[in-house]
C-alpha cells in the first residue's frame, strides 16, 4: 500500500498503463497469429491483407512504447519473409 499521495497516484497510473500496454500487446499478437494462419493456408491475397494488418498493429504498439521498435521490426520482417516465400511458391 502506498504511503504518500504521490505514491498512490503512481500506483493508479501504473494500473492504467499496464491495461493499455496489455491491450496493444494482445492486439498485435492476435493479428500476427492471424497472419501466420493465413500464410499457412496458402491463400496469397488473404495472407497479404493479414500481414499488412499485423504490421500496422505492430507499428502501433511500437509507437506507444508497448513493444520496442526493433522487436516490432523483427516480427514484421519475419512475417514479410514468410509471405514472400508463399508468393514465390505460387
Amino acid at each position: 500500500m502506498a504511503n504518500t499521495k504521490s505514491a498512490a497516484k503512481r500506483a493508479r497510473q501504473n494500473v492504467k498503463r499496464r491495461d493499455r500496454n496489455r491491450h496493444h500487446r494482445n492486439s498485435a499478437k492476435t493479428f500476427v497469429k492471424k497472419a501466420r494462419l493465413a500464410i499457412e493456408t496458402g491463400d496469397v491475397e488473404l495472407a497479404r491483407v493479414a500481414v499488412r494488418d499485423a504490421a500496422s498493429k505492430l507499428d502501433h504498439a511500437a509507437s506507444k512504447g508497448t513493444l520496442h521498435k526493433n522487436n516490432a521490426a523483427r516480427r514484421k520482417s519475419r512475417l514479410m519473409q514468410q509471405l514472400a516465400q508463399l508468393e514465390k511458391q505460387q
